[in-house]
Order: structure tokens, then sequence, then C-alpha cells
């Protein structure tokens, strides 16, 4: 296949699929190997860059996914229903960034590293499809395990799990020694 049809090909799959769509997929359609495919397909992300289109090509944990670009929401908004807005509250956000860091993970450890109950958060992360289950620890009581979401990843700008910010350990530090202090001073009164 020429390479104009071999990209007429793999845009073709990812407008059909509106969904990401893992590498190894795409190159075994266009039957060309992972390599190859991945480097047409990163060409035609720099195309769409440099001809100024209203659709680019994200790249989501080795899966990719053609989408309008984000600049183009007002004129889409106008044509289309308004999609709902999630409200990602400080609860909501401590709640994510314990299940992005410590994944896979229980709520029984979420509760543990909030010290409060995070049935209700959970659940709205879910609902948001930012968090779903991945599996069930080999435990007594055989505990969900949750997992972040390709969605997540598209939410925040990031295609793995890896372009995460690193926390500075010193960081870690200032924090366990303020916690300490609340605890200390909670005991007090």
């Amino acid at each position: 296949m020429e390479i104009k049809k071999l990209e007429a090909a793999i845009e073709a799959i990812l407008f059909t699929m509106g969904e990401a769509v893992e590498l190894e997929r795409i190159a075994a359609a266009v039957e060309h190997d992972m390599d190859t495919t991945r480097k047409i397909i990163h060409n035609m992300m720099d195309q769409y860059e440099e001809e100024n289109r209203g659709i680019n090509i994200i790249e989501l944990d080795g899966a990719f996914q053609l989408c309008t670009k984000a600049e183009l929401y007002e004129a889409i908004i106008k044509i289309a229903h308004v999609p709902k807005k999630h409200v990602l509250t400080e609860v909501l956000l401590e709640t994510l960034s314990i299940i992005a860091y410590k994944q896979p993970i229980t709520k029984i450890e979420i509760e543990a590293i909030r010290g409060v109950k995070s049935d209700h958060a959970v659940n709205k992360l879910i609902e948001y499809n930012l968090v779903c289950e991945v599996g069930r620890m080999d435990a007594p009581g055989r505990p969900i395990l949750f997992g972040t979401t390709e969605d997540f990843l598209r939410s925040f700008g990031i295609q793995s799990l890896e372009d995460l910010p690193v926390v500075n350990p010193e960081k870690i530090e200032d924090f366990k020694l303020e916690a300490e202090e609340e605890i200390q001073l909670k005991l007090d009164i």
C-alpha cells in the first residue's frame, strides 16, 4: 500500500472506532509492522498540526485516538448539546491522585491514606469515568482494585501514567511533618 492509502486507512480506523485503538491492532489492520505504523501515525499527527486542521490524533498509553482539537470547543458547542462538565472538588482530586499514583489500590487502602471514608468520592470518579475497577485483590473478601481510565489520561492531557509529575522526596517529608504536627494539635485539644 502506498503511504497516502495507509494514512487514509489509519484515519478511517481511528474515525470509525471513536476511541483509542492500540498500535498493535492498527498495524495488523494495515498489514505493517508496529514501528512503521507508529511513524506513519506520528507523521499524520504532524501534518494535522501543520495544516491547522480541526482534528488531531492523540496518543494514550500506546494507543491512538482521533479527536477534535480542544481550541475548537466553542464552535462545537454552538451546534451540539453542551456536554456536562464534571466538577472535581478537592476531595475528588485528592482521591483521584491517590488512585493514580498507587494503582491498583483498594478502597480500604485509599481510606487509610485519606483517613476518612471514600465511598462517595470513588463512586463519583467511577461515574465520571476517570476511575474503574481493574480487578480483585487475592485476599480475604477479594476487595475490588481501582485504577485510572483512558478518560483520565485524556482529561489531564497525558499519554501514560509515566507522565505523572514526580513528587519531590523533600516535599513528602514536609507533608509528613505537617500531618504529625496537626495530629499533635488535635491531641492537645
